[in-house]
């Protein structure tokens, strides 16, 4: 289950400092608004679980990408896929009718959701190809009440992620759309225009906040364009001034060109940004299951799909670093996450059940990887003024000894080495330039799996 308890006592925490914000007002300059803390909800629940649902679920070829890669990049595979499976003349905007959502079930989605141990949740609104996942009034006749599914299929998610769970809500939301006309006349510009921000962007920015209250925005689409063409610091400022959610939203980086990885909330710098080494601002690691596309792809062979060892690898070595990760699922036109999809965040949740106190509100290291053994990652946690290092280790040593460079032990009758989700104590001495060598051979049989485990170590020096 998602960490109900540690999310609930951020909030209050947060309801207690009185607005953590302060009272703050920002202006519209990043000078400004960089210096807004971060919502404190964010950097403890530490996973998310990104959904990328739209049209491009119904071709379900290539990528989320599809009508970009048809009739923008004319890629042949596109055109040789189009060609084979419908009539001359079809148009990408005739998908929109198949696209039912006739499965989609936003109660089961939320159970699934909440057992993967995730604490937000972040949908895709509104994707490049502009239809919006809910009854704009700003896009007319492509959107999700007039075309498809005639439904609220953002309202329907946020209610029951709210209602059936303890995680934040968030929406992922396209500042451009590839093929609008207006967007591609500002382009032609050379921005110099905005009838295209003034029209269709801001509009619905204002209007998913206002009537969602998103307690996340994941804004993308952001690279061709300056953040003066976007009028991006004039909305961050209202929404952190004035909007319904102004106390606890959180932001990304993705605002214009040059902008990301610089300025807003948390930064993403790249999808799939993972560095490997500790960052001085909060980040986080965008990714997906699908090694191959972010939307569904009815193509998607089971090796293009992380493993579970992969996926907690993942985590383990992007939390060490301070980051979040959020991990991406792409479910079907009718609504329906893939089975393998499911399967993984079920496995994720299985795994974090056990190794909750080495993940929820744990903080990086000294040391964010070992520094003998590789693929051993860090986290650290205070508890009642005990300092304990959590050792996320992905594969065991044949030899039965697991040898941690990083620690350094302290007295032996009280430094002690014990495994998540066990009582057991393993014996260990100094190694002989210092460090840890850890007895592991009855690992495998106190856990009940091996997609990686995390070892607590009491009582270092160096704690």
């Amino acid at each position: 289950m998602a960490p109900v308890c540690k999310q609930v006592g951020l909030v209050v925490l947060a309801v207690l400092l009185g607005g953590w914000v302060g009272g703050t007002r920002y202006t519209p300059d990043w000078d400004s608004l960089d210096k807004r803390p971060l919502p404190p909800w964010y950097d403890g629940i530490k996973i998310g679980v990104f959904i990328h649902w739209g049209v491009f679920s119904v071709p379900a070829f290539r990528s989320e990408w599809f009508w970009w890669d048809w009739q923008g990049a004319k890629y042949n595979d596109c055109i040789e896929f189009m060609e084979a499976n419908y009539p001359p003349g079809f148009t990408y905007p005739d998908f929109g009718p198949e696209f039912t959502a006739s499965n989609f079930d936003a109660n089961k989605w939320a159970e699934v959701l909440d057992k993967s141990g995730a604490g937000y949740v972040v949908l895709t609104s509104k994707h490049h190809e502009g239809y919006t996942m809910w009854p704009s009034e700003h896009s007319w006749n492509w959107n999700a009440m007039d075309v498809g599914p005639k439904r609220d299929l953002v309202g329907e998610l946020a209610n029951a992620v709210r209602n059936k769970t303890s995680m934040f809500f968030g929406l992922y939301h396209s500042l451009f759309e590839w093929f609008n006309p207006m967007y591609l006349a500002d382009k032609a510009s050379k921005f110099k225009t905005q009838d295209f921000v003034r029209a269709k962007t801001l509009p619905e920015l204002y209007e998913i906040v206002n009537r969602y209250k998103p307690d996340l925005i994941w804004s993308d689409g952001d690279w061709e364009a300056p953040d003066t063409y976007w009028n991006s610091t004039q909305f961050l400022a209202w929404l952190y001034n004035d909007s319904p959610v102004k106390d606890n939203v959180l932001t990304n980086d993705r605002w214009g060109s040059g902008v990301m990885c610089k300025h807003g909330g948390y930064f993403t710098c790249a999808d799939r940004y993972d560095p490997g080494v500790l960052q001085k601002h909060k980040w986080e690691n965008a990714m997906t299951l699908d090694r191959k596309s972010w939307g569904y792809r009815s193509n998607m062979d089971l090796s293009d799909v992380l493993t579970i060892k992969e996926l907690i690898a993942t985590l383990s070595e992007t939390i060490s670093c301070g980051g979040n990760l959020l991990v991406n699922i792409g479910p079907t036109s009718d609504g329906t996450i893939p089975p393998v999809f499911e399967e993984r965040l079920l496995q994720m949740g299985e795994w974090l059940t056990v190794n909750a106190d080495a993940v929820y509100d744990a903080k990086p290291w000294h040391f964010q990887n070992d520094t003998h053994t590789p693929g051993v990652w860090y986290t650290a946690k205070k508890i009642s003024m005990v300092t304990i290092v959590y050792a996320f280790v992905q594969k065991l040593p044949e030899s039965g000894f697991l040898y941690l460079g990083a620690p350094i032990p302290g007295d032996p009758s009280y430094c002690q080495v014990t495994l998540q989700g066990t009582v057991y104590k393993f014996p260990w001495t100094t190694g002989p330039q210092g460090g840890m060598n850890i007895s592991v051979s009855t690992v495998t049989k106190a856990t009940p799996y091996s997609w990686g485990w995390v070892f607590s170590l009491y009582g270092l020096k160096n704690q």
